[in-house]
C-alpha cells in the first residue's frame, strides 16, 4: 500500500546467478557437508586445504539436482599441471 501512495513500482526479487542454491531438505549430501564443515573447523577455514572435501559436496549436490551441473575447471578445480621440466 505504501508503494501505490508514493508512485513506487513494486519490488520483484530475482535469484542471483551464482552463489545461491536449494536447501537440501532431504539431507541428501548432508555427509560430504559435515566433512567438509569439519575439515574447514580443522584448518582455521582454510579452503584450500579442504579442496577435495568441497569438490566431493559440489559433486554430489550436482548428482541429487541441487545446483547445476557445472564444469569442475568452472568451479575452481582445474586439473593441477606436472611442473615443466626446467631447461638446462
Amino acid at each position: 500500500m505504501t508503494s501505490q501512495i508514493y508512485n513506487q513500482k513494486k519490488f520483484i526479487p530475482t535469484a542471483p546467478e551464482k552463489g545461491s542454491f536449494p536447501l537440501d531438505h532431504e539431507s541428501l549430501c548432508k555427509k560430504h557437508f559435515l566433512l567438509y564443515a569439519s575439515c574447514l573447523r580443522r584448518n582455521e577455514n582454510d579452503n584450500a586445504k579442504c579442496r577435495e572435501e568441497a569438490k566431493e559436496y559440489l559433486g554430489c549436490r550436482m548428482e541429487n539436482n541441487l545446483m547445476e551441473k557445472t564444469d569442475w575447471t568452472k568451479l575452481g578445480f582445474a586439473e593441477k599441471k606436472p611442473p615443466a621440466e626446467q631447461k638446462q
